[in-house]
């Protein structure tokens, strides 16, 4: 804090000490009666025109409940209590982790389906307005679009239009299905910012049906 800030410091109090003594609808006399500074004093105070001594700030403080830093101004922030990403359990089992908090725009979300001992039934789908890019991160994660079946691996990624009946179920027997999916407004596309790269990564997306 500069030096200037410093000297200004106890005039400024007089608004602050006005509304601290207005939050506990106390009047003029009635401080003075209970800390024994004059009424006089106290106006002057709180119009600026007259500043504090320590011994009134510390009478004052005392009375309204507030710290001195309170007083001055100068108190830190309360630090804002971490907010935990804690994940959401869903149906089947499945487990959502969600990566972001704002409301509106772009959202990401990651998902864990958990291991299965025997073939999933085709899986339940749903429709709503939206757009969704989704990349698997680990395991085999069947996507029923529409009236296709399609098995993603990892590096897989697949975006559709979300009125389009869908829906995901985990085909790694023994072990977890984790993807990121990322959910936009309808009408929102990928808007790569780089040339496609002439070889194809090693996921193929194949069918179903189809032998790998």
């Amino acid at each position: 804090m500069a030096v200037e800030d410093v000297d200004g410091t106890p005039a400024s109090m007089g608004p602050r000490l006005r509304a601290a003594r207005e939050h506990h609808g106390a009047t003029l006399a009635g401080v003075s009666r209970a800390t024994g500074i004059s009424p006089s004093t106290l106006s002057r105070i709180e119009t600026g025109r007259r500043k504090p001594t320590l011994e009134v700030l510390l009478r004052l403080s005392k009375e309204y409940g507030l710290s001195l830093d309170e007083l001055a101004g100068t108190a830190p922030a309360p630090a804002a209590e971490p907010r935990a990403t804690a994940p959401l359990s869903l149906g089947d089992d499945k487990v959502v982790l969600p990566l972001t908090r704002y409301v509106g725009g772009l959202h990401a979300h990651k998902h864990v389906l958990p291991a299965r001992q025997d073939p999933p039934a085709r899986p339940r789908q749903f429709s709503h307005d939206g757009y969704e890019w989704l990349c698997v991160l680990y395991g085999r994660l069947w996507l029923a679009l529409g009236d296709q079946d399609l098995v993603l691996t990892p590096g897989d990624v697949a975006e559709f239009d979300t009125r389009i009946p869908h829906g995901m179920a985990n085909v790694s027997l023994g072990g977890p299905a984790e993807y990121l999916v990322m959910f936009g407004p309808q009408g929102e596309r990928q808007r790569p910012r780089t040339p496609p790269a002439t070889a194809r990564g090693t996921g193929d997306g194949r069918l179903l049906n189809e032998r790998p």
